[in-house]
């Protein structure tokens, strides 16, 4: 399918051919009619892309320090990489469109195939000819004389819906509209249909003009003129409330809000605009600033728009999908003029030049963009750039050939380019659930295809070893799809998220028809400071005291790696990194767990613990996980006491070896290593050679059970006790030993 996508390091707009969308549980897949242009988001973004480096620093600072204290911890280039791998993300465009449902999820029951719907939200209701929205996202077109065209403005409809609503206006209100964009003349007209009378400023006279043609009450185009015709129309009193939709970077509209209103008003900022109040104008009439967001209750909540939990109606009346259906309503009522606002229509293979006419010289001429759609077109989930079987062929039999599951920040920004740096790995497919990803992933990395379909690459025979780098929650079943097609098997951490999953994954490694190689991405063990490490804590002959430190940084309680079901919380999804070094370090496999936690006050997610590990051969390990330091310190330190020596590993960056009042101190100035080249050659060195995986089976399954025990612990506050081996022989049979 085509899809509008815009470079972040130019702001460059192309037209890119990527698979269709993967259908998503709580969502439709939508065959795309018309899109809308936001003329005033739209081009702020692009403004933003087309920026250099130091004006993209001078204007968003708060960026400049988490890069200065990247460095800081990571060391230059580590930063460097860090921030081309963002650069080099396209976004994909759009949030308000139109179309028909072509599919729909298993778990939806009041959409069907064929419905006509409105479709809204920045990553679902882009510019794109197929697009798979969340049913919250989303409002049935409820009748046929509704064109798709006057659909498409539902999401800024509802914008204006919401922002109407902020101001609570009442019946017989007089309102005033500052900025006549494409928000302000919706505004003008819901306005009108709810009572009030309405007067409008733009500095446009056009759009002035057309406010007027719209059933305002009064328009000026000058700010003293403005002030004078809301004071006549009110007797003196000044409005009852006034709603900002202009987009300003400057506090002009503000402030010229406050004047025109009346004493105890209400000011409403819909709109980007600059908010440096004047207290003096406010503080005398006690005026009422508000600020609208977005398009109503249920906006930037993950368990309303992503899992579809809406809010009942007797205590949220209007949520950004009531909001959006009204807008619909009175679409269908023929109570708003939307030919009056289509300003422009551009097919989609000329979306290009619908963004330099909202960017160039006549871009106040825009009010409705809208972006058409060929309804021959036909969803397509697997994309080719290179025959897959010349790919694979040339490269001989020792090929590692791979088939990547996911391609988000962490598998292109640091999986792909240490694999790239690997003799003998293949790139075969990539997939995605968003076309876009897989086709950034696929062009950047040189895969020979890119889908959206996870079994068009684990059922394809010219790949022999899958990289599962998707969300925590789709682990296992990929895993074990995988492990059952005769697959290697190299899975992010975490492997999975329950006890559950984990005998599903180790009874399809027993039972598959050969053994293949199962890896899991605890990179650390590979860095070539932790190899020095572990070589060194090797020479001593009794049980060693080992402490590891992690200052993780906050993460909001709402993000998916906090939901239990998603991510499964920070300690299943990155604890277990810590649980297996310090196992490699001990060179034993743990055998008890004890988890205690800081009381949580309600700003954290239980993410401050401290983690107390046994291990079969004696030795005793701390884990302290905090979320409650500041980021510009020190991440990870390690410390390892046993036989008089004394380890520390500092980020590893610094690694300081003591024995026999000796100090021996290894740096690393410019890089980090956390080890994901290192154990990325060594899984490709042993699936090239018929070797054992790098990391044993039963050490995976130890970490994981460990990982587990320690989430349980700390809910019930006892020690947990973990037995690898009878866990095995309880649910998977009899094990086959990789040695």
């Amino acid at each position: 399918m085509k899809q509008v996508l815009q470079r972040a390091d130019n702001g460059e707009i192309a037209i890119t051919e990527v698979p269709n969308p993967k259908l998503l549980p709580g969502c439709v897949l939508v065959r795309v009619a018309a899109s809308l242009v936001s003329a005033g988001t739209e081009r702020a973004s692009a403004e933003f892309a087309k920026k250099n480096l130091l004006q993209k620093a001078k204007s968003r600072p708060d960026l400049v320090r988490e890069v200065i204290g990247k460095v800081r911890r990571d060391g230059i280039f580590s930063a460097v990489a860090a921030v081309r791998s963002r650069l080099d993300v396209p976004t994909a465009l759009g949030y308000s469109s139109a179309g028909i449902v072509i599919a729909v999820a298993p778990d939806i029951v009041d959409i069907s195939v064929g419905d006509r719907v409105a479709c809204a939200g920045a990553g679902y209701a882009v510019h794109a000819e197929f697009a798979c929205v969340p049913r919250l996202l989303l409002a049935k077109i409820p009748a046929e004389s509704t064109i798709f065209d006057e659909a498409a403005f539902t999401t800024v409809g509802a914008v204006a819906l919401h922002g109407i609503r902020t101001a609570d206006v009442r019946l017989g209100d007089t309102v005033a509209v500052i900025g006549l964009g494409l928000l302000g003349q919706l505004t003008v007209q819901l306005l009108k249909t709810a009572g009030s009378t309405v007067l409008g400023m733009d500095i446009l006279r056009r759009r002035s003009d057309l406010a007027l043609q719209l059933g305002a009450d009064g328009t000026s185009d000058s700010a003293s003129d403005f002030t004078s015709l809301c004071f006549e129309q009110t007797h003196g009193n000044g409005v009852d409330a006034v709603l900002i939709t202009a987009e300003t970077p400057t506090s002009g509209p503000v402030n010229l809000a406050g004047e025109v209103t009346r004493d105890r008003g209400v000011v409403v900022a819909v709109g980007t605009v600059g908010m440096d109040i004047e207290r003096k104008l406010y503080y005398e009439k006690e005026l009422d600033f508000r600020i609208s967001r977005s398009y109503g209750p249920g906006r930037y909540d993950s368990a309303y728009e992503q899992k579809g939990r809406d809010y009942p109606i007797g205590y949220v009346r209007w949520t950004e999908t009531r909001n959006m259906e009204a807008f619909l309503r009175f679409l269908a009522e023929c109570k708003l003029d939307m030919k009056s606002l289509i300003t422009h229509r551009f097919p989609i293979h000329q979306a290009r030049n619908a963004y330099r006419l909202i960017s160039g010289p006549d871009a106040g001429s825009a009010l409705g963009v809208l972006i058409t759609y060929d309804e021959a077109a036909e969803p397509v989930q697997k994309l080719e750039l290179v025959p897959t079987e010349k790919l694979v062929n040339s490269t001989g039999e020792k090929s590692v050939n791979i088939g990547l599951l996911g391609a988000g920040t962490f598998a292109t920004g640091t999986l792909l380019p240490a694999m790239k740096k690997i003799e003998g790995i293949t790139l075969v497919g990539v997939c995605a659930a968003n076309g876009s990803h897989s086709s950034l992933a696929a062009s950047r990395f040189g895969f020979a295809y890119r889908a959206t379909g996870d079994d068009q690459i684990i059922n394809d025979p010219s790949i022999n070893s899958i990289v599962v780098a998707t969300r925590h929650d789709l682990h296992a079943s990929q895993v074990i799809a995988s492990l059952d097609s005769g697959k290697n098997v190299f899975c992010e951490k975490p492997l999975c998220l329950n006890e559950e999953e984990l005998l599903g994954i180790a009874r399809a490694y027993v039972a598959a028809p050969k053994l293949r190689l199962l890896m899991v991405g605890f990179n650390r063990r590979f860095a070539p400071m932790a190899v020095r490490m572990k070589s060194f804590v090797d020479g001593i002959r009794e049980p060693l005291s080992l402490h590891y430190r992690i200052n993780a940084g906050y993460i909001p309680r709402d993000h998916w790696v906090n939901d239990p079901t998603q991510g499964g919380g920070r300690i299943i999804s990155e604890v277990c990194h810590f649980i297996d070094f310090l196992a490699f370090l001990a060179g034993s496999a743990p055998i008890e767990v004890s988890t205690r936690s800081l009381p949580n006050n309600g700003e954290y997610s239980d993410d401050n613990v401290m983690i107390s590990l046994q291990f079969a051969n004696g030795s005793q390990g701390t884990i302290d996980y905090l979320a409650n330091g500041d980021r510009a310190y020190s991440k990870e330190r390690v410390e390892v006491f046993g036989g008089k020596s004394t380890a520390v590993l500092e980020d590893f960056r610094l690694l300081e070896l003591v024995q026999h009042g000796k100090k021996k101190v290894v740096r690393s100035r410019l890089r980090q290593d956390k080890g994901h080249l290192g154990e990325w050659r060594a899984f490709v060195n042993a699936i090239r050679s018929g070797g054992n995986s790098p990391i044993a089976f039963e050490e995976i399954i130890a970490t994981t059970l460990a990982t587990f025990a320690a989430v349980s612990s700390r809910s019930t506050a006892k020690a947990v006790s973990i037995d690898c081996n009878a866990f095995l022989a309880a649910g998977a049979g009899p094990h086959r030993s990789e040695s």
